[in-house]
């Protein structure tokens, strides 16, 4: 089977990531195995269906290999809109943000972005570029 061409891999959804950033100092506390094992299936289990996928990240240096990360660990969460996500997350907030410290005692930064790319290594084809057509 050939791979999909452009015209039907452009897709024109808007993607949300809301991504929490837990910056790193050398004397934080993060539990991941807790994070990773307990926190995070509760998160997605709250979300339910709105939230289209999940990444967890854990910091190992910064730019220079062997260098302090710049977040401990950083979750990506990955609706189809902000909507989805307030309607999602409004009902269970408390719950969830009372979790935190079962796992650490950073403060959690938190960014909502649009995603403009998202590519596996196993896609063929172009980029998905999330883009409005600006050249009509």
């Amino acid at each position: 089977m050939p791979p999909p061409s452009a015209d039907t891999i452009m897709e024109d959804r808007v993607v949300i990531k809301v991504s929490v950033y837990y910056p790193y100092t050398p004397d934080n506390r993060f539990d991941f195995t807790y994070y990773c094992n307990e926190h995070m299936p509760m998160v997605k289990d709250r979300l339910g269906d709105a939230c289209q996928g999940i990444a967890v990240d854990r910091g190992i240096s910064a730019e220079a290999p062997g260098s302090e990360p710049l977040y401990a660990a950083v979750c990506h969460l990955f609706f189809n809109s902000v909507e989805d996500f307030g309607a999602a997350f409004a009902p269970h907030e408390k719950e969830i943000m009372e979790d935190i410290p079962n796992y650490t005692d950073i403060k959690p930064v938190i960014q909502i972005s649009e995603v403009l790319i998202n590519a596996r290594r196993s896609e063929h084809g172009p980029f998905h570029l999330h883009l409005p057509d600006t050249t009509a």
